[in-house]
């Protein structure tokens, strides 16, 4: 069977007459042939004649000059292969219904696309135009697809037209039915060399999958280089978006976050669950799932639990600071028998928590089993919001600025504490006394924190100075502050038209 479809090919070859090159996409192999070119026999013509002269009765013979002419050079054939289309295991597709693929001019290096190639129109054979090849008689652009067709597809392009001049650059689109939610494909075609009727290109996949189904070269780094357009072939995988078509899922597992809980506080022990589910047609092995704790939460030792089918499943756990590595021992089933993976952990919530945002973040990836494929989402998020509860790691500070009559730092009875004072504190708060001097602040980040007084604030007095403490003579104080814990700083201020020695003097009269 195979000789006899090599012989219909060259015979649709040899009728053909207009295109001299073709463009090869596709995984088939198809026959290896060399088609015999006619030898280039010149024509020779030549005429004998006889003429009888009526009024002599002479009779004229004679032979006529050789007219010769050289046969013109045969028109170099076309080369048959076929494109085709796969699923994911390099099986059929289920339905081809509404495919198209399509051969596009590179709008930019990004792998966008523009306007579709125009190639030269061909015909069926036992015609008298350029012949086409099957299943693309008429080397339309894009070539639709019907299940007839088993996912081949083919396309010519015309040497004439400079069409396979090295350099030249084209993007093959695959585009599934406008109605699915399959996803489309991009490989990048790039011409680099000829030897006569076989063009050797370069395909870089432009979606981050493997081109072909047999093969790992992905489009991330790999390229396929067709040495020899008449044996070897390239072949597509389509990745889809769902399960609702047996094939490549773009995302062929899923995983789902949720906690226990909205909100806590620290001190509390939340609970946060996983679901893994398989959304392929094909078992996914060494499921990993890596958790991101929020800032604050630390895991509780012992506590993960994991169950398939109502069945306990044994978890390996792998802590790097807040990430962590859950192992399952068991592989997903398919995605028909709707069975999830679940995983339950408990952490913790410290202080540290109401610095951070509450947000966990988990991803997962596995192996597939039929073409051994890694395959991953994620990451998934939950939010959970937390409240300071009694356990806070904020702070409170509390003070007051008031006339110090001794110098000694300390407010006594009859030294007036000073209203409306403004203090700054590091992070650009103000501060401002009451009438009596006092004034508060609440939820301060602990640690270190500085303060100061704006002189300019209390009108008609400085800073006092401090006659025990040096550290107090100046404008600005340090103070630490522990998480849940109080801070007090003072402000001693004097009049301006008072100093110690005026003081000194009243004292001793």
């Amino acid at each position: 069977m195979k000789t006899r479809n090599c012989a219909i090919k060259q015979n649709f070859l040899r009728n053909s007459l207009s295109l001299t090159a073709i463009f090869l996409l596709g995984s088939s192999q198809v026959c290896e042939f060399s088609l015999a070119q006619p030898a280039a026999t010149p024509i020779r013509n030549t005429a004998t004649f006889t003429y009888t002269d009526i009024a002599s009765g002479a009779v004229f013979q004679g032979v006529s000059a050789q007219l010769q002419v050289s046969a013109a050079a045969a028109i170099p054939p076309l080369i048959d292969p076929f494109g085709s289309l796969t699923s994911c295991d390099g099986g059929l597709l289920a339905d081809y219904t509404g495919f198209s693929v399509g051969l596009y001019e590179l709008l930019n290096s990004t792998g966008d696309i523009g306007l579709p190639v125009s190639l030269t129109a061909t015909v069926p054979p036992k015609t008298k135009q350029a012949v086409g090849i099957s299943p693309n008689f008429y080397n339309s652009n894009p070539f639709v697809l019907v299940n007839s067709d088993q996912g081949r597809f083919n396309f010519l392009l015309d040497v004439g037209r400079g069409q396979v001049d090295v350099g030249r650059e084209y993007i093959l689109a695959v585009k599934p039915p406008a109605n699915s939610a399959l996803a489309e494909r991009r490989v990048r075609i790039t011409i680099t060399a000829r030897n006569g009727n076989v063009a050797s290109y370069t395909a870089t996949s432009l979606d981050g999958e493997p081109i072909s189904a047999t093969s790992e070269a992905t489009s991330v780094n790999g390229v396929i280089n067709i040495s020899n357009a008449e044996t070897v072939g390239l072949s597509l995988a389509v990745a889809v978006n769902n399960i609702n078509i047996a094939t490549c899922e773009a995302q062929a597992i899923q995983l789902l976050k949720t906690g226990d809980r909205a909100a806590a506080e620290p001190g509390d022990i939340v609970v946060y669950r996983l679901n893994a589910k398989n959304l392929s047609t094909t078992v996914i092995n060494n499921p990993e799932i890596r958790d991101d704790l929020p800032l604050g939460f630390q895991y509780v030792d012992g506590s993960v639990r994991a169950e398939l089918g109502g069945n306990a499943v044994n978890v390996t756990v792998e802590r790097n600071g807040r990430s962590l590595t859950f192992r399952p021992n068991v592989a997903l089933p398919i995605a028909a028998d709707n069975i999830p993976l679940n995983i339950v952990y408990a952490a913790q919530v410290t202080n540290d928590a109401i610095r951070g945002n509450g947000i966990n973040r988990a991803s997962i990836s596995g192996t597939r089993t039929d073409n051994r494929r890694i395959v991953r989402t994620g990451p998934v998020s939950h939010l959970m919001r937390i409240r300071p509860g009694i356990l806070s790691d904020c702070g409170t500070l509390v003070g007051r600025v008031f006339v110090d009559k001794n110098f000694d730092g300390e407010q006594q009875p009859g030294e007036p504490g000073v209203p409306n004072a403004v203090i700054y504190m590091d992070d650009g708060n103000r501060i401002v006394t009451d009438a009596n001097g006092l004034y508060s602040l609440s939820n301060v980040l602990s640690g270190s924190r500085t303060l100061a007084i704006d002189l300019t604030s209390v009108s008609g007095y400085t800073l006092a100075p401090n006659l025990y403490f040096i550290e107090r003579n100046s404008q600005s104080r340090l103070v630490r502050l522990a998480p849940g814990g109080l801070g007090r700083v003072n402000f001693a201020v004097t009049p301006t038209a008072r100093g110690i020695s005026d003081t000194i003097q009243e004292g001793t009269k």
